[in-house]
């Protein structure tokens, strides 16, 4: 049968007819430390997902478990234990009636493991778990990084260029992807109320930010081989292998300085954002750069994306390529990225200015030159020597004899990554990019706070699953926030008037 969509207001009347029953003054007792939970679940509305999952389920046969209460469930379990799995949590449900009622069961009928199980595929839009066959080529180890904390030099420019000139020339009006269920419920029912209460920034000109993570999902790789070279006494054949995990491979943590089995975690978070909220995560193979994911990540992230045209996108220096540059402004997006200071590539129009790792021209003597205006007609910004005040030149060598000293252009138009239209020394800049970091406190939320890597799960159904109900936790937690006043006549309902 088809699932019966129980509106959120049952739910919340629900909640307010069970707790009573079980936790009194003479019985169990609710304490304080329970509210944060009850709250997050009580302004939760999640009657969306039923509907996603209906054309899943057949029209005959026996009435299946509420997959509303399943949810909310998975997410309790991520708000309270996340390092525990889900058989643990279902032994919790039943020893912890707040937890059963919370989801919205009954504490006396406890839906079992393979229940829990049986809803995750009906949110995934693809008939296999994994996104690649489980019989690939043997995977071999990327190159490490020469330095300490370098990661691993795996993207040259010209990969990047053709792989954005591949992405262009495909037409995805018409492409899916496996995520699109999870993407399109927490963009309508999560990230929509999170907009609605400020928490993602400016809508009409949002600035997103970018990183990638490692993920550690096992600690090696696992394959069986296909043919009997290994005892012929031939060690490395090149057949292919079953991989109990195709959709990861072997990658370098330039922060621990360890290779890790598992994959390459990018998310985009809203810079702006006072609680560093996500707003799209892409699980990459772990031997993938960050400059790749980067460019994978913004197609699809552009073609679903609703809420809100894009207006800067804040990135670090492993994304200093002059195709990204170009990518982002042929999607109308303002990059603002830092130069790697490995790259030579520093090349002006006069042979004895250069420019320093920040973008600013430097004059013969060494000094770094004054910003002297945009002019928006020659969309070109102008440099004059920084001795020089009015018609006087302090300069002991002037290389000009200029009365208004030495002058120079930058072009931000086919040249933004060494000229972008914001200087990258101005204080505009400074206080736009230094909201960058957001993103990497949105991935150790994930990683420390939801235990993310504690998953022991071997399809990326599974990942994805418990990735994106860590970031609505993310998000359900921003809203208890900003919204414990309106909450206050429930806690005192619960709690009595000393709450």
């Amino acid at each position: 049968m088809k699932p019966v969509v129980i509106p959120h207001q049952q739910y919340q009347r629900f909640v307010l007819e069970q707790l009573p029953r079980y936790y009194s003054d003479s019985l169990l007792v609710l304490r304080h430390n329970d509210w944060p939970v009850i709250a997050k679940l009580w302004m939760t509305d999640l009657s969306r997902i039923a509907s996603l999952v209906n054309d899943s389920y057949s029209d005959k046969g026996r009435k299946p478990r509420d997959p509303i209460a399943l949810f909310r469930s998975f997410l309790l379990f991520l708000l309270t234990n996340p390092s525990i799995g889900l058989t643990a949590w279902v032994d919790e449900l039943h020893r912890v009636p707040l937890y059963a009622i919370l989801s919205g069961f009954e504490p006396k009928d406890i839906p079992g493991v393979g229940t829990f199980y049986d809803l995750f595929p009906r949110l995934w839009n693809a008939d296999t778990k994994h996104l690649k066959p489980k019989r690939q080529p043997k995977k071999r180890k990327p190159k490490r990084g020469n330095k300490k904390g370098e990661k691993a030099p795996t993207a040259t420019p010209a990969r990047v260029r053709r792989l954005i000139k591949r992405l262009m020339q495909q037409d995805h009006s018409a492409s899916t992807l496996p995520t699109d269920l999870l993407f399109e419920f927490f963009q309508t029912q999560i990230a929509s109320v999170s907009a609605e209460l400020g928490l993602l920034g400016d809508l009409t000109a949002l600035n997103v930010a970018g990183d990638g993570t490692p993920l550690v999902t096992a600690a090696f790789p696992r394959s069986k081989a296909t043919c009997h070279c290994f005892h012929d006494g031939h060690r490395n054949c090149g057949h292919p292998r079953i991989h109990s995990q195709p959709d990861c491979d072997t990658g370098w943590d330039s922060s621990r300085e360890r290779y890790f089995a598992g994959h390459h975690l990018y998310v985009l978070s809203a810079a702006d954002s006072p609680h560093d909220l996500p707003l799209y995560a892409k699980l990459q193979p772990a031997s993938r750069h960050d400059s790749l994911s980067l460019v994978i990540s913004s197609f699809e992230f552009q073609q679903r994306w609703t809420l809100g045209p894009i207006k800067r996108m804040l990135l670090d220096a492993a994304h200093d390529a002059q195709a990204i540059y170009e990518m982002l402004d042929e999607q109308g997006i303002e990059p603002f990225i830092d130069l790697n200071p490995r790259k030579k590539q520093h090349d002006t129009t006069k042979p004895d200015i250069q420019l320093s790792a920040q973008g600013v021209p430097m004059c013969p003597a060494g000094h770094p030159m004054k910003p002297n205006g945009y002019e928006k007609v020659h969309d070109r910004q102008k440099w004059r020597c920084p001795r020089a005040s009015g018609t006087h030149n302090s300069c002991a060598q002037p290389c000009s004899h200029a009365k208004y000293g030495r002058t120079f252009h930058t072009y931000p138009k086919g040249h933004l990554r060494l000229h972008p239209r914001v200087l990258r020394d101005s204080t505009e800049w400074k206080l736009i990019y230094k909201r960058r970091t957001s993103v990497e406190r949105s991935n150790k939320r994930q990683k420390i706070d939801y235990r993310l890597e504690a998953g022991r799960h071997r399809s990326s159904m599974m990942w994805y699953i418990r990735l994106y109900g860590i970031m609505i936790c993310q998000h359900i937690d921003a809203w208890y926030v900003v919204r414990q006043d309106q909450l206050q006549p429930l806690k005192t309902t619960l709690f009595g008037t000393a709450a």
